[in-house]
């Protein structure tokens, strides 16, 4: 697959996307291979940029087949609706368990409604009742929380219309991950990194708090010469991936992205 450069300029701050885009509407890492999963989260940033993807919803269309786990299912419906498609059949495969689950995990259950853009009542239940004490949201159900889906939880609970108590929770235990250097990490120790950052920046968003400005300085100091993000201070890893969430959280964008 031949690699093509493009540069966008965004109007939310002076950072640029650098991606590898195939001419079918497929994205790829650098010497990599295209798949639905990168591509849509590559669709995911650039939207929220205000910025096209030529080519994109077929490409995605063409892959839903492919599919198997319930989160690619969300990710990918998430990035055609904000392509302006209203994904059907992706939307139709999330069914809500007895209890309010979503595919296996707390985690997929999340983002089944973060693509759905609605919350049965049984599903809200699920939810608050697998927010840990410290306020915080896990991967997995009794597993320890995490900034990011503690942050994807609060990008939920606007999804389901919860307010009050929980969110200030998941708040304030969010916050708790933000390093001296302005960054966020994703588990105590291990460091900040732009991806656990512009999570937190829009899982804030969501619950209608205004992010650090030193995250955005800490986003900013990670920018690369040719628009790209590193990961970290010390990594420089899947630069398309991480380049494409720092474009939402810089954007200041939570999913579902809004028309």
């Amino acid at each position: 697959m031949r690699v093509l450069i493009a540069a966008l300029v965004l109007a939310v701050s002076p950072a640029s996307f650098v991606a590898g885009h195939a001419s079918n509407g497929a994205f790829a890492e650098p010497g990599g291979t295209a798949g639905p999963q990168l591509t849509a989260w590559a669709v995911l940033g650039l939207r929220a940029a205000g910025a096209p993807a030529p080519g994109s919803l077929d490409y995605l269309r063409s892959q839903e087949g492919s599919l198997v786990e319930s989160t690619d299912v969300s990710l990918v419906a998430l990035a055609e609706e904000a392509l302006g498609a209203q994904p059907d059949a992706l939307l139709a495969r999330l069914t809500v368990k007895a209890n309010g689950q979503i595919g296996p995990t707390l985690n997929s259950t999340t983002w089944a409604v973060l693509a759905l853009g609605h919350a049965a009542p049984a599903t809200v239940r699920f939810l608050l009742a697998h927010q840990a004490p410290s306020g915080g949201f896990a991967w997995g159900i009794g597993g320890q929380a995490d900034s990011n889906d503690t942050a994807a939880g609060l990008e939920a609970l606007r999804v389901a219309g919860v307010h009050g108590a929980p969110v200030t929770k998941a708040v304030r235990f969010l916050l708790t991950f933000e390093n001296r250097d302005g960054g966020f990490e994703l588990t105590r120790g291990r460091g900040s990194d732009a991806q656990s950052t512009a999570w937190a920046i829009q899982g804030l968003v969501a619950a209608g708090r205004t992010p650090p400005k030193a995250a955005f300085a800490y986003l900013a100091g990670l920018r690369r010469a040719d628009g790209s993000y590193r990961y970290s201070a010390k990594y420089v890893t899947t630069p398309v991936w991480v380049t494409s969430q720092v474009l939402a959280a810089l954007a200041r964008k939570p999913f579902p992205l809004l028309p």
